[in-house]
């Protein structure tokens, strides 16, 4: 299983970017899909979570300005990021909880994708 995110770039104070992610290989089906984030020197933070129902969660730094949704069908997240701030700027991951059968399932991550916000 593998995990490829796309979507990063450079954006002025104020812009937009909307990352995806497209899981592929041996897939049964997918539980949770998350956003993270990790800045130079910092933790990786949780930006947001989607449950495979729908239901949604994110970080108190995004909430109103992130939205995350996904497409089952395609074995993919979004990451839509309005009024972006310069402290917005890290590496950006998805990560899903991906059930290989009936009876085995893994975290995976993908490789990250940088989001720079200029001032």
């Amino acid at each position: 299983v593998q995990l490829q995110a796309s979507g990063g770039g450079l954006v002025q104070a104020g812009g937009s970017l909307r990352l995806s992610c497209v899981a592929s290989g041996r897939i049964f089906s997918i539980n949770d899909m998350a956003w993270y984030r990790q800045a130079p020197g910092k933790q990786r933070e949780l930006v947001a979570t989607i449950s495979n129902s729908g239901i949604t969660n994110y970080g108190d730094s995004v909430k109103g300005r992130f939205t995350i949704s996904r497409d089952n069908a395609k074995n993919a997240v979004y990451l839509q990021m309005n009024s972006l701030k310069p402290e917005d700027t890290a590496v950006y991951y998805c990560n899903a909880y991906v059930n290989r059968d009936r009876w085995s399932g893994s975290f995976y991550w993908g490789q990250g994708t940088q989001v720079t916000v200029s001032s």
